[in-house]
């Protein structure tokens, strides 16, 4: 009898140690990180790559102290803000909203009070995303691009290509925060050195063989195209109708120009994404948002590839080349 009821405390304390360590591997699993983007997997794993190396430097290694939740709305912005709230749902430990500003505001309405840091392009106080720049306030901070207050500068790169060119192109994502001040700083550009500016829109992949259609019928001698993910996250598209219709074309990041676009100008988004995946190491040790400043970038890179210029059939000038950061040859 009395070995039985030694069992019977045996077979307790075993369910009871059984029950008890669910619960402490639970308490034991690493904190996990929302990705929440704009952009596409495939197209984004240079960036993410610089993301999870900047997590690194802080001791954040994925997989091993820290888990990482991916949410992609693949250029379809309506589809941010039920992505964020999953995030929330998942009760992640911080949220990483990339890909420009409908990205950091999705964030910004479903995650009140978790941490989040945000890579945008702009102004992140005008948008409403903080308080100010040293001093973020709330549960929000990050890194801001000065990418879109250039699109004068890429004009003026772009005329020293195609100087006698009386029509420019100006491709735009038309629902972009930055649409509207990048029409006006290109279009007034443009009237100072005597171009044409022509703006066409692709609000789908289906309007893009309409616009370029519209250039060649407007003659256009060469093109801008903005910088908004969604026209980003289809570069290979975009250069490939470029090189079809034989239309000098400048673009906003080196994604560009590594796809083969004939010349990029503006800020290396992996650096971002850099500092983006190291503030998000600090805030997981303890660090506040709030005590966080905006880190902004200033490191713009003209970047030219001269395997395309040799394509279209151009000749790169050395007032331009010397210009260069980077030269693809």
């Amino acid at each position: 009898m009395a070995i039985n009821i030694a069992r019977r405390k045996f077979i307790v304390a075993l369910g009871g140690a059984t029950v008890a360590w669910p619960l402490r591997a639970r308490a034991q699993q690493p904190p996990v990180i929302g990705f929440l983007s704009s952009r596409s997997p495939g197209e984004s794993a240079s960036v993410v790559a610089a993301f999870r190396q900047g997590l690194k430097e802080t001791g954040s290694i994925e997989g091993q102290n820290v888990a990482i939740e991916f949410r992609w709305a693949e250029g379809q912005y309506d589809r941010l803000s039920a992505l964020a709230t999953e995030l929330v749902r998942r009760q992640v430990a911080v949220i990483v909203a990339v890909g420009d500003i409908p990205s950091a505001l999705a964030a910004k309405g479903a995650a009140p009070t978790i941490p989040i840091i945000f890579v945008i392009a702009g102004d992140p106080v005008r948008f409403g995303l903080v308080a100010s720049i040293n001093r973020p306030g709330g549960n929000i901070t990050g890194v801001s691009l000065i990418d879109s207050a250039t699109g004068s500068k890429r004009l003026e790169l772009l005329h020293k290509l195609v100087p006698n060119a009386a029509v420019i192109g100006l491709l735009m994502y038309p629902d972009s925060p930055h649409a509207e001040p990048e029409r006006k700083d290109v279009v007034e550009a443009g009237r100072a050195i005597g171009q044409q500016i022509v703006v066409v829109n692709a609000s789908s992949e289906r309007d893009f063989d309409a616009a370029f259609a519209t250039l060649v019928q407007q003659r256009a001698g060469g093109l801008l195209v903005a910088g908004d993910p969604f026209l980003l996250i289809r570069r290979d598209q975009l250069v490939a109708l470029a090189d079809r219709y034989a239309l000098p074309t400048m673009y906003q990041y080196r994604e560009f120009a590594m796809a083969g676009g004939l010349m990029s100008y503006g800020t290396n988004i992996a650096g971002a994404y850099h500092q983006a995946g190291e503030y998000t190491g600090r805030i997981l040790k303890g660090a506040k948002p709030a005590d966080l400043p905006i880190f902004q970038t200033t490191n713009l890179e003209l970047v030219i590839n001269l395997k395309t210029a040799k394509t279209l059939g151009l000749t790169i000038p050395p007032s331009l080349l010397v210009l260069a950061d980077e030269v693809i040859e």
